[in-house]
């Protein structure tokens, strides 16, 4: 197999090349957003609100979910193709080319802080006892703690998302500081290349998720560093987005969707994970996409610790705090009730208790 291809920059020019493109896709996007934004939504022949999304070849989303098990009332999704991170999933939303989206919430504060009108209105993902990512290293590595990573590389998907705000997170908690900070290299390997990556020596930290992370670990010579659920325990990383303009002149639609991607979500928390898993593999394979359903054994948790995925404020004043302690935000310009929604969240606005089901029924014991 061909040695990966690793893309190396220093955390400086990064940072400074990313704000850059990020003004740069801002300006754009607030065009085309308004442009977005004038123009009516699409409806079905029978008066449903058209939802265009990304979805990730071989996963079902929650959102997808929700539609198959008929949580829909008002609103369609139409697939428009697979979005490649996060940070690009929500950008889409942004700029008009999407109705919804779901990203790491640190990429999202980062979003909003530039000016995007975007609001979360429900958890799409997170870290429990099923799932959770583990940073790797070689069993025979001397590296045993935080510090031991100054000069080293940290290999990962993406950069300006989880990952990459789960690492600097961690070195900061075990007492590093900023200027040690900038000396981790992080670096952008593909997630099916990162194994190889870490055991070839071309990185020495390895960010390990769901199939890859249990292949890698059950082929052994590995072990885990830290796990981002060993930092915040139970925690909801990331939300799904609307724009503003959208939820202004659609609230039926919001509305209809928030409730529907929370009962999915509740539906995962409290259904044998068999079910779960055997209803993932009807749904891909009844979508024709042409794809492999394998990835779908590897499914654990919904990684949502809260029932029907309720936004806690901590999930994102966490990474406003962050991004005001790295100078990349001023103290006071965001608050977390700046950014999200729980209105339209039946188990948030008393439709159903945080002990009921998918359909609101009384359960023996929460799962």
């Amino acid at each position: 197999m061909a040695s990966p291809t690793l893309t190396r920059r220093s955390t400086q020019s990064r940072t400074l090349r990313a704000l850059a493109a990020l003004a740069a896709l801002l300006t754009i996007g607030s065009l085309v957003g308004a442009c977005a934004g004038s123009s009516e939504t699409e409806q079905t022949a029978d008066g449903k609100t058209v939802l265009r999304y990304q979805g990730a070849a071989g996963q079902v989303t929650f959102p997808e979910l929700a539609a198959d098990l008929g949580y829909f009332q008002d609103i369609e999704l139409k697939w428009v193709g697979d979005t490649t991170s996060g940070p690009q999933d929500i950008q889409s939303v942004a700029t008009g080319q999407t109705e919804f989206g779901s990203a790491f919430n640190g990429a999202i504060v980062k979003l909003r802080s530039a000016g995007s009108p975007i609001t979360s209105v429900v958890s799409s993902y997170g870290a429990d006892q099923g799932t959770f990512t583990g940073y790797f290293v070689l069993d025979g590595a001397p590296i045993t703690g935080a510090r031991d990573l100054i000069g080293k590389k940290v290999g990962m998907n993406t950069l300006g998302a989880h990952h990459e705000f789960v690492v600097r997170e961690w070195l900061a908690k075990q007492g590093l500081t900023p200027d040690e900070i900038k000396q981790v290299e992080l670096i952008v390997v593909p997630p099916i290349n990162t194994e190889q990556a870490l055991r070839e020596g071309q990185i020495d930290v390895a960010a390990l998720g769901s199939v890859f992370r249990e292949t890698a670990v059950g082929r052994g010579g590995l072990r885990p560093l830290f796990t981002d659920s060993a930092i915040f325990g139970d925690f909801s990383y990331g939300t799904y987005v609307l724009r503003d303009d959208f939820i202004a002149k659609n609230p039926e639609a919001a509305k209809d969707f928030t409730q529907g991607v929370a009962r999915a979500v509740r539906w995962s928390q409290t259904t044998p994970r068999d079910q779960v898993v055997a209803r993932f593999k009807k749904i891909i394979g009844e979508r024709g996409r042409n794809e492999n359903t394998s990835l779908t054994d590897y499914w654990r948790s919904p990684g949502i610790p809260v029932a029907g995925a309720v936004i806690a404020d901590r999930e994102l004043q966490t990474w406003i705090d962050w991004l005001v302690r790295n100078g990349e935000l001023k103290p006071g310009e965001l608050t977390a009730a700046d950014l999200f929604t729980n209105e339209f969240n039946p188990y948030a606005n008393g439709a159903y208790t945080a002990t009921s089901g998918a359909d609101g029924q009384a359960l023996g014991a929460a799962k």
